[in-house]
């Protein structure tokens, strides 16, 4: 099956089973200031999981785009990407674990419905139990009542089989709950019955591949606690879009697939290397999807992930650079693989391809910079105390991490100049023993650059998954109130381009195309005000989105929207101030939200503009 057929099939899967198809959410979470970026399929749904109800009913399904960057190291493996779909299916307190289970073999081995993968190559974990959980015996024995045999069923702890894993364990707020994964054998011959250890050395191995994930959430952390169970249990499944393409189409990597092929045929004009042109794919495939939903390059947050990855992919270049024919002709052939489910590829390709070859040409000349240094770094002058017999011992893993974090020059890529530029000079290259040397102590620099940016981004993003505090709330509220005045002052064709808060502080994003003046800006702050002084009224309503549009009800630019959708309104039926489609959570009346204080206005891009506000 290609790509596009396997899509198809699992959302009809589901559909038939009572399943309303919802469209992906932005990559850019909205008002969750956990996280940069949407990680998951479930991360969108979170308030639907936590207990509110979802538009389009308690069964949903769909792909969700998502973005990780914790395995970034590792692309060009087999399996890691940064930027993939996620295929899910939900249950907002409807079925549990006897229908998910059912459904989940169903899908992969159906031949008619299905994917039609042989049931003889599946091997399922399930929670082994600890002292917050029981042992996940009731999954086994529906797993075994569908035939697949006891000894194929492994029990693992909560780093493998509770979701989140270990990383969000120890901070993560919001639901959670043991999970059971299925394994597929991917090998020519096929690996038959094993021991525990021997699927484990299989799964490092990439023997077996993990293909579905069905996560049963009974439960509610605080903080990494445990503080209670749902007051509904829910379903969160999940499989790797690409990955499950690459085993329908019998590779034993994602990149050998439909998706990547024809990508990384355009990378073979631009590098010799084959796992560097799957590094160049990679990259390029989720800057485009990150610039299409509104992510611009800079030097902190998204902006920064984003201008990591272009360099990271010029980096990957037989010329440390991207010329403007490759890339205008990766993002068409990106925008024609996925035309028929993301048309804001399309609808924003010019400025895609503007953004990466303008940042290109940019980090151009950070190079040539960063390439002087590397040539003093390489050169025994008296200035670093060596002669041309002695490897230069001044050289160090603190020189090559200043080089990364100043010029974005990868270690490896480091390493590498450093020796050629040697060789051409007829100097001695450095030896083992010194490389382990300079790259432990650039690994140690490294780390203690990480724990920093954690500790900021830890001030800096403060708050649970979901934005759920009382102070989060009102902020939430009150980017509707600041939308609506913004189109007041400034004129309807103001739109809302993104939105981010946390306990401290709201951020508003809108398109302008000129500074606010500071009567504007005073206009503004007084109207929303005014509005909560009002005492005006919040109330929900859930309607077809045709409906919802007919109203006078605003969204998102480019965001999609499911069929059905709740509109928040803020005033009356016959007279409001706000009429928004917005998932929530908002207070009851604008009374309680405090005094509206604008801190900050500014260009954030060509014609969008930011406003930074707090409540006192």
């Amino acid at each position: 099956m290609n790509s596009f057929e396997i899509r198809k099939r699992f959302l009809d899967f589901f559909e038939k089973r009572g399943h309303s198809i919802i469209p992906s959410a932005s990559l850019i979470p909205e008002n969750d200031p956990s996280v940069l970026f949407t990680t998951a399929g479930m991360q969108p749904l979170v308030p639907y999981l936590l207990g509110e109800s979802h538009p389009s009913g308690t069964r949903l399904a769909n792909l969700q785009k998502c973005v990780r960057m914790g395995d970034i190291d590792e692309v060009g493996d087999n399996t890691h990407l940064t930027f993939f779909e996620m295929m899910g299916n939900w249950s907002l307190g409807d079925y549990f674990k006897e229908e998910a289970i059912k459904w989940s073999y169903e899908f992969l081995t159906s031949k008619e419905e299905g994917l039609g993968l042989d049931p003889e190559r599946l091997y399922i974990t399930a929670f082994q139990g600890n002292e917050q959980a029981p042992k996940d015996k009731e999954s086994a024995k529906i797993w075994q009542s569908l035939g697949i045999p006891e000894n194929r069923i492994y029990y693992q702890g909560v780093d493998c089989n509770w979701w989140p894993a270990v990383g969000g364990e120890d901070t993560w707020s919001g639901p959670t709950g043991p999970c059971s994964e299925m394994f597929y054998d991917v090998t020519e011959s096929g690996l038959g019955d094993m021991t525990f250890e021997e699927f484990q050395r299989a799964d490092d191995e990439q023997k077996v591949v993990e293909i579905w994930n069905d996560v049963f959430m009974e439960y509610e952390k605080k903080d990494g606690k445990i503080i209670g169970e749902l007051k509904k249990r829910n379903v969160d499944t999940g499989a790797g879009f690409e990955r499950v393409v690459s085993i329908m189409q019998g590779k034993d990597n994602v990149f050998d697939t439909d998706i990547f092929i024809p990508i990384i045929d355009i990378c073979k004009n631009i590098s010799s290397d084959e796992k560097k042109r799957k590094i160049i794919a990679d990259h390029i495939r989720t800057a485009t999807f990150m610039i299409a939903d509104g992510v611009i390059p800079s030097n902190t947050d998204r902006g920064y992930v984003l201008r990591r990855l272009i360099r990271r992919a010029i980096f990957n270049t037989n010329n440390k650079s991207l010329e403007e024919k490759s890339v205008s002709n990766m993002v068409n052939l990106i925008e024609e693989i996925y035309k028929h489910h993301y048309s804001n590829i399309k609808e924003n390709s010019d400025n895609i391809k503007k953004t990466i070859i303008e940042e290109s040409n940019k980090f151009s000349k950070t190079l040539q910079k960063g390439y002087v240094r590397l040539k003093k770094l390489a050169n025994p002058t008296k200035e670093f105390g060596d002669n041309q017999d002695v490897p230069n011992t001044k050289i160090s893993g603190k020189d090559l991490f200043n080089l990364f974090s100043t010029y974005g020059f990868p270690f490896e890529l480091s390493i590498e100049e450093i020796q050629k530029i040697r060789q051409e000079m007829g100097l001695n290259t450095l030896p083992s023993d010194r490389l382990e040397k300079i790259k432990s102590d650039y690994e140690k620099e490294f780390e203690e650059h990480q724990k920093k940016s954690r500790t900021a981004s830890a001030g800096k993003f403060k708050g649970g998954l979901g934005g759920h505090s009382d102070i989060e709330v009102k902020y939430h509220t009150v980017t509707h109130l600041l939308n609506a005045a913004l189109r007041e002052v400034l004129g309807e064709e103001v739109s809302q381009k993104g939105s981010n808060i946390n306990s401290e502080r709201m951020r508003f994003d809108f398109s302008y195309p000129e500074k606010l003046t500071d009567e504007q800006k005073t206009e503004v702050e007084n109207l929303v005000n005014d509005k909560i002084k009002e005492s005006l009224k919040v109330f929900v309503e859930e309607m077809d989105l045709d409906k919802a549009y007919e109203s006078g009800a605003t969204g998102v630019f480019g965001e999609s929207y499911p069929d059905k959708v709740k509109v928040y309104t803020i005033g009356n039926e016959k007279e409001f101030f706000s009429k928004e489609i917005c998932g929530g959570p908002h207070v009851e009346n604008t009374k309680d939200l405090g005094e509206f204080k604008i801190k900050k206005e500014e260009s954030i891009s060509a014609g969008v503009r930011r406003i930074k506000a707090v409540l006192e």
